[in-house]
């Protein structure tokens, strides 16, 4: 099993980690950069996964910091299943 942190290290918005084994591939949020110029720029760099390699995302809760980078990946490629809370939908 692989972690990789691609966002919200060294930073408070951009929460984005990946969760990889070897039967699946998990992005836990997909979080918007808030902040400073340089910051808020990594929202407009590529994806550090191929959204088409990503088979799942759960999205923990409604803030943009976590959850608004996600019509970017679908719209990069991600087709697979979403899990969030009724009131995260």
């Amino acid at each position: 099993m692989k972690l990789r942190f691609l966002g919200a290290a060294g930073t408070v918005t951009g929460s984005c980690f990946y969760l990889e084994t070897a039967q699946s591939s998990i992005l836990v949020d997909c979080g918007l950069f808030q902040g400073t110029k340089d910051i808020r720029e990594r929202n407009y760099g590529s994806f550090l996964v191929p959204p088409r390699n990503i088979d799942a995302v759960l999205i923990t809760h409604a803030h943009i910091d976590h959850c608004g980078l996600f019509p970017k990946l679908v719209k990069y490629g991600f087709q697979g299943r979403v899990y969030a809370t009724y009131p995260t939908v």
